[in-house]
């Protein structure tokens, strides 16, 4: 009989129905975009801002150690000590191995260089000591790694430092006496690459580098122009295995970068290890956060100093906090003005029922009954209006999802529970006081026309 009376209540007025429903509707759709653009917003920004660049620097632990004598550092710019890079797979054997992007050693050296048809001219016989000194750097392009599961994974500074933009030709094969020159460093040499004048550059052969009068010369093939906007814009970057011949360290680098996708940073994250419990210990090692995988690698990679690159790393969870922020003070703004409507429209609808009221209360009905016949009707408007509601926020989260991130985001049966029980509750609160007015209305009055 109960069910009857509110299904028959349900039924009625249905231009007050309609309202409050669409202004559910309305509420819990962009509730229900931001939530399921606020779930997949992490993981999504965190792939974004991979585009950034490394976000972790590996040296050598020597390195680290201060050398000052009277506030001057006494270490070497390009001495020190070397990692293997036969250790490197070992990088995708970590606990967060998946959340591994990318890396790409660097071996810097100092050589002497000359365009080659000035080399002809002047004779590689000739006191290369004269010849300009240019830094040279060792990486990867495109490098395959070959991991213990059989698998292939593919890396690079490519990826590491996507900032490094080719204006002209190709990144260098691996092995292969190629490289990549600097732009100022192309003006300043006239390099061509692969035999291609270059638009607004000095007409010029290859590159012949050498580390010293007794050593043989190598030629270098120019297939790119490199725009870094840094110091690599005067330098040549070659394989790896290049810069390791030259330098006389076959199998070594001087510095790491590594890509790494996080989990902001939050208080707990920022706490000194040594004070972690056990539990706590446990909770920060198998979360990723910047240090968790830092010390990480540095387990895996012994003698090494993992640093955070704190300008990457802090503009992200800044980044990220906003973002969220954002789209919880939007959820937030559309629950209370959906609430707002729910309860300007009950208090609307309890006025031109107060004889309805009335009259069931004089025929024994009791304040909570009529209370809670009320707040039934009410409970079925929200789960309809959470229903529609979550159809429109799938389609509005699609459409934000496919515009910003290029992704739409998948429905979840817990964005849909939660939409439904916030509907419920943003009703009952905006009706709370309409049905509680209702539920003190005195019969005799109202059947008197008072």
């Amino acid at each position: 009989m109960f069910l009857r009376l509110v299904a028959d209540s349900f039924g009625r007025r249905p231009r007050h129905k309609l309202l409050t429903g669409a202004a559910l509707a309305l509420g819990m759709g962009v509730a229900t975009a931001a939530l399921s653009v606020s779930l997949d917003v992490g993981d999504r920004l965190a792939k974004e801002f991979r585009s950034l660049g490394a976000n972790l620097l590996v040296t050598p632990q020597a390195d680290s150690l201060p050398l000052e004598i009277g506030g001057v550092d006494y270490r070497p710019v390009n001495a020190g000590a070397y990692l293997p890079e036969a250790d490197l797979p070992k990088l995708k054997t970590i606990f967060w191995h998946n959340n591994i992007m990318a890396f790409a050693p660097i071996l810097e050296v100092p050589v002497k260089a000359m365009a080659s048809d000035r080399a002809d001219e002047l004779g590689l016989g000739a006191n290369r000591s004269s010849w300009p000194t240019i830094p040279l750097i060792g990486t990867w392009s495109s490098h395959p790694i070959h991991l213990e599961d059989g698998a292939v994974f593919e890396t690079g500074t490519e990826r590491t430092n996507p900032w490094w933009q080719l204006m002209k030709g190709r990144w260098f094969a691996e092995g292969v006496s190629e490289c990549v020159v600097g732009k100022n460093l192309a003006r300043k040499a006239g390099t061509q690459v692969d035999g291609k004048f270059l638009p607004g550059l000095p007409i010029g052969g290859n590159l012949v580098v050498s580390r010293g009068e007794n050593v043989p010369p190598l030629f270098l093939k120019a297939v790119g122009i490199l725009d870094s906007g840094g110091p690599e814009d005067d330098a040549v970057i070659v394989p790896l295995s290049v810069a390791q011949q030259i330098s006389g360290k076959p199998g070594q680098y001087r510095k790491l970068y590594v890509s790494a996708l996080t989990k902001p940073e939050d208080a707990f994250a920022k706490r000194d290890v040594k004070s972690f419990t056990p539990a706590e210990y446990d909770r920060w090692f198998c979360t990723p956060y910047i240090s968790s995988i830092a010390f990480q690698i540095q387990q895996q990679l012994p003698g090494t100093d993992v640093r955070v690159i704190r300008r990457v790393a802090e503009g992200e969870g800044q980044i990220l906090t906003r973002v969220q922020m954002l789209l919880w003070l939007v959820t937030g703004a559309a629950l209370l003005a959906a609430a707002l409507a729910v309860g300007a429209s009950a208090a609307a609808s309890v006025i031109e029922r107060r004889t309805e009221i009335g009259l069931m209360k004089a025929l024994g009905a009791g304040s909570g009954t009529v209370g809670f016949l009320l707040a039934a009707e009410q409970l079925l408007l929200a789960f309809v209006g959470g229903g529609v509601g979550y159809a429109l926020g799938i389609l509005l989260a699609r459409l934000l999802g496919e515009k910003i991130f290029g992704v739409a985001p998948e429905p979840s049966l817990i964005v849909f529970l939660v939409v439904v029980a916030l509907a419920a509750g943003v009703t009952i609160l905006g009706s709370a006081l309409p049905l509680r007015r209702a539920s003190r209305y005195e019969p005799a009055p109202i059947l008197r026309g008072e």
